[in-house]
């Protein structure tokens, strides 16, 4: 007689912590959720992210909870609430969850559990129309030229790196270093891509200048949804639910709306 194949211990520990995924999920919506809605927090003043239209919440952030929401299968409501009042908030329940472009840090790790990153803004470098760009493929072609950087910023600390480091010139702010782009006195200017774009559609910018290439400055782990350190299981719902937006289109979509270039 045949005897009967054993199922491996592994395969029930596998499906074990099958099991106990799954429902992780199904509790992981808190309370509030169950009653009614998931309810998410945004600050409403910080365009295009988020702000307030009419009376609505709106922007990239706004758009892209519901998006999310409708992916996990939960109902959802756009909370305002101001940037100061976020972890009081959020601690004290009377909203699950935030998306309001809240950096992960490690210092917000101690405070907040986060999902995986849904957006993080590049570097790019911005030159003049009639400048050599052709010559920059690779971030050592900038020896000998001269970049405009905010001082103290990642982005003088990257050129810094550089094993033919260009010549910087450091400024207080940003619009200090477009301004000496505009009069020639510099030949670039790197920083935060949103930033410079806004400059690049004014109309001195737009008769100037254009964007260059993208550098692969470290800018941290980016944006992600903050929630209590407990709902483990709502942030791996988050998690899954960013990853399918992003596969799927729906991301991408969205943020043309707002944002003229990849933020992924």
């Amino acid at each position: 007689m045949t005897a009967r194949r054993s199922f491996p211990a592994r395969a029930f520990l596998g499906l074990a912590a099958a099991l106990a995924f799954a429902a992780s999920l199904l509790v992981a919506a808190p309370e509030a959720a169950a009653q009614g809605a998931l309810r998410i927090a945004t600050e409403g003043a910080y365009p295009p992210f988020n702000y307030v239209e009419g009376t609505e919440p709106a922007g990239f952030e706004v758009d892209l909870a519901k998006a999310l929401c409708n992916r996990m299968g939960l109902p959802c409501t756009i909370v305002l609430q101001d940037w100061e009042g976020m972890y009081g908030g959020l601690k004290a329940g009377r909203f699950d969850a935030i998306l309001s472009s809240m950096e992960i840090t490690p210092e917000r790790r101690t405070r907040y559990r986060f999902s995986r990153r849904y957006y993080r803004i590049p570097a790019a470098l911005v030159g003049t129309r009639n400048g050599d760009d052709a010559a920059i493929v690779k971030p050592d072609d900038l020896e000998g030229r001269s970049v405009g950087v905010v001082k103290d910023s990642e982005f003088a600390d990257y050129l810094a790196t550089l094993p033919k480091p260009p010549v910087v010139r450091t400024y207080h702010k940003l619009d200090e270093a477009q301004l000496d782009l505009l009069t020639g006195r510099i030949d670039y200017v790197l920083g935060d891509k949103l930033a410079l774009s806004r400059f690049l559609e004014s109309r001195e910018g737009m008769a100037c200048c254009r964007v260059v290439a993208d550098l692969p400055v470290d800018r941290g782990e980016g944006i992600g949804v903050a929630l209590r350190r407990g709902d483990r299981g709502l942030a791996e719902m988050f998690d899954r639910a960013i990853e399918a937006v992003m596969a799927d289109g729906t991301y991408d979509r969205i943020r043309a709306k707002y944002i003229p270039f990849d933020i992924k």
